[in-house]
This record gives C-alpha cells, structure tokens and sequence, in this order.
C-alpha cells in the first residue's frame, strides 16, 4: 500500500499546482519556464565548485591518501571489529555523498551489509552530512562569503554522528 501511495504523490503534487494555478488564473507552465531558467542559473554558477570538490574527492583516492589513513587508523578500528575501509568513508563523506556511496558499496560486498563493518557504514551514512559538498553550494548559490560558526558546527554535527554509530554499533 505504501508503495502504491508514493507513486501516486508526485503525479497528485503536479496535478494539484495546475489545478491551484487554474484556479487563480496563474500561467503556470510561464512560471515553470521561468523557474527552470533561474535554475539553470543556478547550476551554471555552482559548477565550478562541483567540478573542483569531485576532482579534490579523485585526487585523494587515486594518490593513496585514503588508503594511507585507512592504513594508519585501521588497526584500531579492527580491535573493534570495525575494518580499515571505513576510515576513507569518513573523509570522502564530507566532500561527496556519490563517492561515499561508492566506498560503502565496496564495503557491503567485502564486509556484507549485516556485518559490523556494513551496520556502521549504513548507520554512519544516514546521520552524517556532506559537510563541504554543502556549505560550497548553498554559500556560493546565496553569495554569503562568511560563514561565521557553519563549518565547526557542521564538523562538530559530523563528530557526533560518526562517534554514535560507532557505539550504536558496538552495542548493539
């Protein structure tokens, strides 16, 4: 029923912003238009930074970086049933979700999803945010140039998530 009643929202969303449109005498596909231009826009401006967070996430695995820290933190994670992969995910998860999810991929077909590895993964992964990925778009879209207390808080936001999976994990 659940899925049955997703599919549905979409369609009853679009149906329902014609209908309100209709009603109050809206052109409501000029209005679209001109939305999907501002949004273009949009895309056009934030691009470059985009291009400069992927490229920074590549550099990063292609050098052995990753791998490196993975390296250096893995033996104390593994004390605790946790493997070394995970110490990569942590980093990359701040830059970018797609390249994360990449990383938690190979995690599941290593480690398997149930494993304790896999449940800090998915758990890690859903209270955790893409920190700098984040703060560059949304600043560079509104063109705030001093974020004040974001960046420490978001690291600080990020901390906690990762310190209660990881004792969400070994609790449980």
């Amino acid at each position: 029923m659940l899925t049955v009643l997703s599919n549905m929202v979409m369609p009853l969303v679009v149906i329902g912003i014609i209908l309100t449109g209709m009603i109050k005498k809206v052109d409501v596909y000029d209005c679209f238009v001109k939305g999907a231009v501002d949004g273009l826009k949009i895309v056009v401006k934030i691009m470059p930074t985009l291009i400069g967070l992927m490229v920074a996430v590549g550099v990063l695995r292609a050098s052995g970086f990753l791998s490196l820290i993975g390296t250096l933190f893995g033996e104390s994670l593994e004390r605790w049933g946790l493997g070394s992969e995970v110490v990569p995910l942590v980093f990359i998860k701040m830059f970018s979700s797609s390249a994360a999810t990449g990383l938690v991929l190979d995690i599941f077909r290593e480690y398997g999803p149930d494993s304790r590895t896999g449940m800090f993964t998915s758990i890690m992964m859903s209270c955790t945010e893409t920190c700098f990925y984040t703060m560059s778009v949304y600043y560079m879209a509104s063109k705030v140039k001093k974020t004040r207390w974001t960046l420490p808080g978001a690291l600080l936001a990020t901390a906690a998530g990762i310190i209660a999976s990881f004792f969400i994990v070994l609790y449980l």
